[in-house]
Formats: C-alpha cells, sequence, structure tokens
C-alpha cells in the first residue's frame, strides 16, 4: 500500500491511500461500466503490465469519482475536451460518448456539447466530434435487440 502526500497550498494535508483510489475507481467503473477494466487490461496490460489499473486508479478513482460534479457533468465535459483537442482522438471520444451514454447524458447533450466545441476547437474538430457521436447512435440504432 502506496500513502501520497497531496498537500497544496490551498489544502490541508490529505493522505490518500493508493490503494483506496484503485478500489474506488473499480468501485465506479463497476455501476457505470462494467466492462471496461477487462477491455483495457486486455488490450494493454501485455504492452504496459499494470496499465489498467494505473487508469482505473487515477482517471476513475481519483478524476471521476470525486465530489463536486456528477458523472453526467464530468463526461460532458471529457466529451468536451476530447472534441476540442482533435480528431486524433477519436477512439477515446467515442468510448466516451457511450460512457455519457450510460450516465444518462442524452444524445442532444452530447450532440450540443460537441457543437459547441466548435467555438474552441474549430469546425473541423466539431464536426469530427459530430460524425464519431453518429457512428455511436448508428451502432447502437442498429444493434441486435
Amino acid at each position: 500500500m502506496t500513502i501520497l502526500n497531496t498537500q497544496t497550498s490551498q489544502q490541508p494535508n490529505k493522505n490518500i491511500l493508493k490503494d483506496d483510489a484503485l478500489e474506488q475507481g473499480l468501485a465506479y467503473c463497476a455501476q457505470h461500466h462494467p466492462h471496461l477494466k477487462q477491455a483495457i487490461s486486455e488490450r494493454y496490460d501485455e504492452l504496459v503490465p499494470d496499465m489498467s489499473d494505473s487508469l482505473i486508479e487515477w482517471a476513475y478513482g481519483r478524476h471521476y469519482s470525486r465530489e463536486g460534479l456528477d458523472a453526467r457533468t464530468r463526461q460532458l465535459a471529457t466529451l468536451a475536451a476530447l472534441t476540442a483537442l482533435g480528431g486524433q482522438t477519436a477512439p477515446q471520444l467515442k468510448v466516451n460518448i457511450e460512457h455519457s451514454l450510460a450516465v444518462g447524458a442524452t444524445r442532444r447533450e452530447i450532440t450540443e456539447v460537441i457543437w459547441q466545441m466548435a467555438v474552441y476547437g474549430g469546425l473541423p474538430a466539431a464536426i469530427n466530434g459530430l460524425n464519431a457521436a453518429q457512428e455511436i447512435f448508428d451502432a447502437l440504432d442498429n444493434a441486435p435487440i
């Protein structure tokens, strides 16, 4: 078990147990994205040992499960960032569109957030984002029941 000191000038000394963050991330994923850990592990852990644990601990245990924003709002913020970053993020954008739907975001909210990024990331980035969203929506609409 590793103890991380997260002291900043704005917050008192607060030790966070790494194992606790991993457990919190695993719990978050079990609730919202039950197959994510296995998918990441199968894809990357042989290439980068323990990548799945690192990602789950850091992204989901320390960021997505924080208080202050609900899961839907966090996911919509993630879509905005990935869209503004541009076309190179298309694979992550598609996964996070699915995750946004899983936590209750509507298709309209998703497309509006992506479209809003035309102002900040440019029209090509927004168009690429809308294309990614349309691919996900089409796949869901055409999935066997």
